[in-house]
């Protein structure tokens, strides 16, 4: 988002949420949600989407805990399994 120019249109995940404004309305676009590293609203942000999906079954439930190697170089592992991907 910080890429993006200043006059960029961006709807607030809250203005949505209280039904202020409409989210996406079609399939191909795209919500993305840029966290301001405030631990209670990401939180907030994360369990609300939650219960909004546990009632549609449209999910699908991923493991997103990481095993690294060396937890201190978690962008080494990225890049370590894109090159495992890749071959």
């Amino acid at each position: 988002i910080q890429q993006l120019d200043p006059d960029h249109p961006v709807t607030e995940l809250w203005q949505v949420i209280a039904a202020k404004t409409q989210g996406r309305r079609e399939a191909k676009q795209i919500t993305l949600f840029d966290s301001v590293g405030f631990a209670i609203e990401d939180f907030s942000a994360l369990r609300y989407v939650r219960d909004q999906l546990q009632a549609t079954g449209l999910y699908e439930e991923l493991d997103l805990l990481a095993d690294p190697d060396e937890p201190r170089d978690l962008f080494g592992m990225l890049l370590r399994a894109a090159v495992q991907t890749a071959a």
